[in-house]
């Protein structure tokens, strides 16, 4: 029996993707390991999104190689969208490399552990629109879960190589989706965190129309579920029924992550989003007078080909003044085959890291502010890891895991992972709370 040990680089959906892979395995042929030391074979999921990742990605395959020249490792594969990218160009340098699925055919898993094993160079990319893997049964639930709703996506944002990694929108059905939430819940899970390329997109292929706010309404009928979370809620199809939902559904926490990369519509347009600077304002709005504990998180895009000292100033405007509770940005990444990749007037790095650093810093002293809004309240906490006998660290329904903050509990009384319980803030920090079990 041999060793297996994926090795998981890039989002959420390549968490999921790897699950699969795990659970599809033929376990009386492979076992699973948690440690590359361990592993005879090393599966690298990769992640070709931007060059920092693209970067990575690399990096861990030459680690990943030199295992197999020192170690016990006799196979590297690949997976992923870096392997679904570039297989050829992978294979020419580095030629340790034994065998390689893309993003549409890890089900094909075992084929090709059983190939590189018996020496074939196994390569299987072709089947990019393939149909999401139903069925699958997660050994290992975790008190939070993600469930991928979607794959691929239709939006073909100019700066954005997704398309041509991951395929066009294919929804999964409600029913299939409901199905997957309820075994997870039954082992375990309290928090599903709903994910897609573009969540709000999620049912127009398969019911002809929106259907998020549907989903929805059904998983929120299984019991012992605790909290919806829902992540890439694009602003282009956030429909007044879906706004309802976060105001009414007592399961679906109040945190919208709206990734929004401008707003500036000169650059909005380059971008081929398909949204405006008045669209995302009034969304905005709405959101926040109908749902005042609402929590926004966003991201954005600085030195876009052509964004002018003028896009950028009315892009920090809108930042002081929206005052998001989360942002994130990202320096432009010009990858070869996106349509902005051919734009004149491209910004230099050094432009770029200025104007991430200028809004990074702007929005560390919104989040300070933001925060320190919360002292001396009681928010309820997900217990997520122990510290020592009296410490632990949670999360509030403000903060996703991963990319937000974390609450610093101190607690008298023996908690759990899982636990939900009361917390008094009585410190912020940066970008993080802490507080006392009451």
């Amino acid at each position: 029996m041999n060793n297996v040990h994926i090795v998981t680089l890039g989002c959420s959906k390549n968490d999921v993707d790897s699950s699969i892979m795990y659970s599809l395995l033929d376990k009386k042929e492979y076992k699973i390991v948690n440690s590359a030391n361990e592993a005879d074979i090393l599966i690298i999921n990769t992640c070709g999104f931007i060059d920092a990742a693209k970067e990575e990605s690399i990096d861990t395959i030459l680690e990943s190689v030199e295992y197999k020249n020192k170690g016990r490792c006799k196979k590297v594969l690949l997976s992923g969208c870096l392997a679904q990218r570039y297989p050829e160009e992978l294979l020419k340098e580095i030629p340790e490399i034994d065998g390689i699925i893309g993003t549409g055919n890890i089900n094909y898993i075992n084929e090709l552990l059983n190939r590189s094993l018996a020496g074939d160079l196994f390569i299987k990319t072709d089947n990019l629109n393939s149909a999401y893997i139903e069925g699958i049964k997660k050994e290992v639930v975790n008190i939070t879960e993600f469930v991928k709703i979607s794959e691929g996506c239709n939006n073909n944002c100019s700066y954005c190589i997704i398309p041509s990694l991951r395929g066009k929108n294919r929804s999964r059905k409600i029913e299939d989706i409901c199905s997957e939430v309820e075994y997870l819940v039954s082992k375990g899970a309290r928090e599903i965190i709903l994910i897609a390329q573009n969540t709000t997109d999620y049912g127009i292929d398969l019911y002809s129309k929106y259907s998020l706010a549907n989903l929805i309404k059904e998983i929120s009928k299984i019991k012992d579920l605790k909290w919806i979370r829902v992540l890439y809620l694009y602003p282009d199809h956030f429909t007044d029924e879906l706004i309802e939902e976060f105001k009414t559904n007592e399961k679906l926490i109040k945190y919208v992550d709206m990734p929004l990369q401008h707003i500036s519509d000169n650059v909005l347009k380059k971008m081929n989003r398909k949204t405006n600077k008045d669209h995302i304002i009034k969304t905005l709005k709405n959101l926040r007078q109908s749902i005042p504990e609402i929590v926004i998180r966003t991201t954005f895009i600085v030195g876009f080909p052509g964004e002018s000292d003028e896009d950028f100033k009315e892009l920090i405007d809108f930042i002081r003044e929206a005052k998001f509770d989360k942002l994130g940005v990202f320096e432009y990444s010009k990858e070869e085959g996106t349509k902005a990749s051919t734009f004149e007037n491209q910004i230099s790095d050094e432009v770029k890291q200025n104007r991430n650093d200028e809004i990074m810093e702007i929005q560390s002293d919104i989040s300070k502010e933001i925060l320190s809004k919360n002292l001396n309240k009681t928010l309820e906490v997900l217990i997520e890891e122990k510290i020592d006998e009296n410490n632990y660290i949670g999360r509030t329904y403000m903060d996703a895991p991963e990319i937000d903050g974390v609450t610093y509990i101190e607690s008298s009384e023996n908690l759990e992972v899982g636990d939900f319980v009361k917390v008094r803030i009585t410190d912020t920090l940066d970008y993080d709370l802490v507080g006392e079990v009451i």
